[in-house]
């Protein structure tokens, strides 16, 4: 992971805000540049449509693109360089970019649409797993969903990378049917004859997911006939 990335992780970005910062539209990207350690360094900080943000360091002195500062090895000099590259693009996070729950741009849309739908935020439940929330019917505590970011390797052995998936409660027999479909796993961490694993990387459509999600959320729905007395 990148020093940007690790940043601007669980961020979405502002455009209107950038531009009070002063950016410039430079095509299709937002750029802003300045000075560090006495005129020494330039920094040029380049934001892309999407809100993916790269930074480089020049050496003003020998006219060259500064590479050091990525060393996680490098001496104190090093050090205070990537320092102010670090307090130059924190500040661009505090005034430019909101805040998201989720790494991926499709677990905060399903993470909005459920609190659109259902008024649910995610419950962030577990200190050792800071990245899995579930989401659970207020009525009675039971879970309909839990997103989680886990290596894809747990769900294809011969692939690997930090994913998120969502976890929710289905039929048995439309699970065997969707296991069948591009984005669909054996549930990871969940029973899997009652549970099914979605990959939220756009394979799956948000439309479908939320039509899936309903499904789940009825599960946790009392039944009228549960309050009779017998």
């Amino acid at each position: 992971m990148t020093i940007e990335e690790e940043i601007f992780q669980k961020t979405k970005i502002d455009f209107a805000q950038i531009e009070k910062y002063g950016f410039q539209k430079v095509n299709d990207l937002y750029q802003y540049s300045t000075n560090i350690m006495n005129d020494t360094f330039k920094i040029t900080i380049q934001i892309d449509l999407n809100g993916k943000v790269k930074g480089e360091i020049y050496d003003l002195s020998f006219q060259e693109e500064y590479l050091n500062f990525r060393r996680d090895d490098g001496g104190s000099f090093i050090g205070k360089v990537r320092e102010e590259f670090e307090r130059i693009l924190n500040d661009i996070k505090n005034k430019c970019f909101m805040k998201e729950p989720f790494l991926f741009e499709q677990s905060n849309r399903i993470a909005r649409s459920i609190q659109e739908k259902y008024g649910d935020e995610p419950q962030f439940e577990w200190d050792k797993f800071p990245g899995y929330a579930t989401f659970r019917n207020p009525d009675n505590h039971k879970w309909y969903a839990i997103i989680m970011n886990i290596d894809k390797s747990k769900l294809n052995k011969k692939e690997s990378g930090e994913v998120e998936i969502i976890d929710m409660k289905l039929d048995p027999n439309e699970i065997q049917k969707l296991l069948k479909q591009n984005g669909f796993y054996p549930a990871y961490h969940m029973n899997k004859k009652n549970w099914i694993t979605i990959l939220l990387n756009n394979t799956v459509s948000d439309s479908i997911i939320i039509d899936l999600l309903d499904k789940s959320y009825s599960y946790t729905v009392r039944k009228e006939n549960e309050n009779v007395k017998r």
